[in-house]
């Protein structure tokens, strides 16, 4: 009954949400800029290549790569502040001296090519999405609110076959809306169009999210190399922190109580022994020998929350017994989904763990959510981890919530972090795994 409601208040709710509000933009924004892109990339390549035996086709090759990452950038930027993605910016071209060095540079610059087979593609899914938002949102208002000028009188009027007038504002096929009861219907037509809407145009983004990600981020190999490099200095650079912090937490916490411990019996043993005065105080050997287990207890401890730290001795039982333990610590309701037929290789785990751990907390701390989902499933060679909240979104990766740690974590493994956090909510972070590292 909880799942029930909680869906209809997304459906019901979806038309009115910040998100449903950024993506209609975006859609709008997008069918004159795609238009534009795809007219301009059609053009420049089509009469380049036409013309290549003349010295104006490759310069209007070259004139056409310009404008084909032109385009790309104000895609992406369009990207990340309405759809709440995050991609990298692709490396700059190459400059070459000279003209010829220029027009060489132009022509095989890949970055401008893959832009261009975006703009082809996305062409028709800005019509797509244009359509879906004119034919649900618009039309869905209009229906919505044509009783108001029937009521009114200000309709259109026909004349049948049988010269009965008929009042209308609109009809289908010879069926027209002209009476109360089909009124209502329409009003309730109308009402379905506009809880659809947001869900037809978000299939829609979802390809186009797709063709972003794919097309206009880094080239794969640049792109990947670059990561590599910048993973291994900052696993390089964690492993180091993490040794200094640990070493800092032994030598200010557990070893002073240890010292602690030691000079409390010993002073105690005096107490027993008599020392220098000759008689034994027992009273206060014991208030010291309570004293030093004490302080042994609470050294104990510490040792214990920074093995803890180092790795989790709930992960002994495997992640479910892990993830299942940090949900129900989570100060927000979370509900765990989780299917892991294989166990992933140790180090898998532990970062899973600590990654979750990590997000829980940031939904409780940041999000203000009431409910949150966390899912752990084992695709073919991967670990997919994803927490899904009910809060106001907005999240960034460079937010200082942590996220930019985690990613920078993950990717130590060759792993990925996908945030997608429009303003408004939900909050959708994902990360990816491989299942042995």
């Amino acid at each position: 009954m909880v799942i029930v409601n909680r869906l209809g208040r997304v459906i019901l709710g979806a038309p009115f949400t910040r998100r449903a509000w950024d993506e209609f933009r975006y859609a709008a924004t997008c069918l004159p800029l795609g238009t534009a892109g795809f007219a301009a990339t059609v053009a420049t390549t089509a009469f380049g290549i036409g013309y290549s035996v003349t010295f104006v086709g490759l310069p209007l090759l070259a004139a056409g790569s310009v404008v084909a990452r032109w385009f790309g950038s104000v895609q992406r930027g369009l990207a990340r502040r309405l759809l709440g993605m995050r991609i990298a910016e692709p490396p700059p071209i190459e400059r070459r001296p000279g003209v010829i060095g220029w027009l060489r540079a132009q022509l095989t610059d890949l970055v401008a090519w893959r832009a261009r087979g975006y703009l082809v593609l996305k062409f028709p899914l800005a019509v797509a999405g244009f359509v879906s938002v004119v034919g649900l949102w618009a039309a869905g208002a209009e229906y919505i609110l044509a009783p108001v000028p029937w009521a009114l009188g200000a309709d259109f009027t026909t004349i049948g076959a049988r010269r009965v007038t008929t009042h209308m504002v609109i009809s289908y096929d010879g069926f027209a809306f002209d009476t109360w009861p089909r009124m209502i219907l329409l009003v309730a037509q109308g009402a379905a169009m506009l809880l659809l809407a947001p869900w037809a145009l978000r299939a829609v983004l979802a390809l186009d999210k797709r063709l972003i990600l794919g097309l206009l981020g880094p080239a794969s190999l640049a792109g990947r190399v670059r990561d590599l490099e910048h993973s291994r200095t900052h696993a390089v650079e964690d492993s180091d922190a993490r040794l200094r912090r640990i070493e800092r937490d032994l030598h200010d916490g557990a070893q002073a109580q240890i010292v602690a411990v030691a000079m409390k019996l010993g002073l105690a043993r005096k107490k027993l022994t008599g020392g220098e005065e000759g008689q034994p105080d027992v009273s206060r050997a014991l208030e010291l020998i309570e004293t030093a287990q004490r302080t042994a207890t609470d050294a104990l401890a510490e040792l214990r929350d920074l093995a803890r730290g180092i790795h989790p001795a709930v992960l002994d039982s495997g992640l479910d017994a892990a993830l299942a333990s940090i949900a129900a610590r989570s100060a927000v309701p979370v509900e765990l989904v989780s299917d892991l037929p294989e166990r992933p290789s140790p180090v898998i785990e532990s970062i899973a763990y600590f990654c979750a751990a990590e997000l829980l907390a940031n939904v409780a701390k940041h999000s203000g959510a009431r409910h949150a989902v966390l899912e752990a499933v084992h695709v073919p060679g991967l670990l997919r981890l994803r927490v899904t909240d009910d809060g106001a979104g907005g999240a960034d990766l460079d937010g200082g919530t942590g996220l930019h740690g985690l990613a920078e974590r993950v990717r130590t493994v060759d792993g990925r972090l996908d945030l997608n956090s429009p303003r408004g909510g939900p909050t959708v972070v994902t990360v990816e795994l491989p299942s042995h590292a």
